[in-house]
């Protein structure tokens, strides 16, 4: 069964990466991550900000982009940045391509977006504001992804509980 796939390139707060990892599991996302780490997955901040289902997540470490690279050959990479000139809505996300995001504190670095500006994406916002928040940022694209999918294998209709008073 194919997978959309999440890389998280250095992530510093260990609460994104938590809540980035509650999302990878709600929708059947493959995690990966790329060292170096601003903190250790075991840290408590992960595990309160994915609750329980961490130990559900589909992840993988690198030691490194290039590392990445090896292990995932002729991947489809988008990058997302705010240095992009493509929407991430004109994107066409292909079954098992990864979506990539930067840092916190710099994202994605120039000399990585150069060699991809066919693939480099963006939200648009304020020209004020310097970024989104990263579990925010990677929920609307994935969720832009999964759509284009059409939700495929995900529950796509809520339904009430019945009360009695």
């Amino acid at each position: 069964m194919s997978k959309l796939n999440i890389v998280l390139l250095e992530p510093e707060i260990p609460s994104n990466t938590g809540n980035i990892g509650r999302t990878c599991v709600a929708t059947g996302t493959r995690l990966h991550l790329i060292e170096p780490l601003g903190f250790r997955l075991n840290e408590k901040a992960i595990q309160r900000a994915g609750m329980d289902y961490w130990k559900d997540l589909d992840v993988t470490t690198y030691l490194n982009y290039e590392d990445f690279l090896a292990k995932n050959p002729g991947a489809k990479i988008y990058m997302a940045t705010t240095k992009a000139r493509k929407l991430y809505t004109e994107a066409q996300y292909e079954e098992d391509c990864f979506i990539m995001f930067g840092k916190e504190s710099a994202g994605i670095p120039e000399e990585i977006l150069v060699k991809h500006p066919d693939t480099a994406i963006r939200i648009p916002m304020n020209e004020d504001i310097r970024s989104l928040n990263l579990a925010n940022s990677v929920a609307i694209v994935l969720y832009e992804a999964l759509r284009q999918q059409g939700f495929a294998n995900m529950q796509r209709e809520g339904q009430l509980r019945k009360f009695t008073w």
